[in-house]
C-alpha cells in the first residue's frame, strides 16, 4: 500500500507535466501529496514518517518552485530525497547496533550481520547514484527528459528492490519458517 502512496504523486506530476507544464505539475504534486497524507491519516489515524518527510519536501521544494518561479527547486527535490535516504542508511551503520535495513526487515527475515551490512550499503550507494543521475538530467537534458527520468526511477527502484530481494533470498531465512 505504501508503494501506491509513493507512486500517485509522481504519476500525477508526470501526467500534469506532459499536458500543462512544470508549474502546474508542481502544484498538482503538492496537492496530491497532501491528499495522500490525509488519506493515510483518515485510514490509520497516523502518517508514516516517510510520508511526512515526502510531504514536507514537496511543500518546501514545490512551494519554492511556485513562489520564486524557478523550476530547479522541484527538479532538485529527488536528489535531496535520495541523499537523505543514503545519509540515513550510512548513519545507521555507525549510530546503532543494527543497520537501518536490518531494523526495517528483521521481523520478516533473519540473516547474518555481514549480509545486513552489505544490503544496507548497497541501498546507500544506489541512492547516491540516483541522486547523481538526477543532477545529470537536471543540467544536461530537457525538462521533458528529466520528467521521464523521474517517472522511470520508480521502476528502477522497484527493479533494484527485486534484485536485492533475490540476493537476500539466497542468504536469509523468512521468520517463522
Amino acid at each position: 500500500m505504501q508503494a501506491l502512496y509513493d507512486f500517485f504523486p509522481v504519476l500525477a506530476f508526470f501526467i500534469t507535466f506532459k499536458f500543462a507544464g512544470m508549474y502546474a505539475a508542481t502544484a498538482v504534486l503538492i496537492g496530491v501529496t497532501l491528499a495522500v497524507a490525509l488519506a493515510q491519516w483518515i485510514r490509520t489515524r497516523k502518517i508514516s514518517a516517510m510520508l511526512m518527510i515526502m510531504t514536507g519536501l514537496a511543500l518546501v521544494f514545490g512551494g519554492l518552485t511556485l513562489w520564486l518561479h524557478n523550476e530547479l527547486f522541484i527538479m532538485w527535490k529527488p536528489t535531496v530525497v535520495y541523499l537523505l535516504f543514503a545519509a540515513a542508511l550510512l548513519f545507521s551503520e555507525v549510530a546503532g547496533p543494527k543497520p537501518l535495513v536490518q531494523r526495517l526487515l528483521e521481523e520478516k527475515l533473519t540473516t547474518d550481520a555481514r549480509t545486513w551490512q552489505i544490503t544496507n550499503l548497497s541501498w546507500a550507494a544506489f541512492f547516491v547514484v540516483l541522486a547523481a543521475v538526477n543532477l545529470v538530467f537536471v543540467y544536461r537534458f530537457s525538462h521533458d527528459a528529466w520528467a521521464t527520468w523521474k517517472l522511470a526511477t520508480m521502476g528502477i527502484v522497484f527493479l533494484f528492490a527485486l534484485a536485492q530481494g533475490a540476493w537476500l533470498s539466497t542468504r536469509a531465512h523468512v521468520v517463522g519458517e
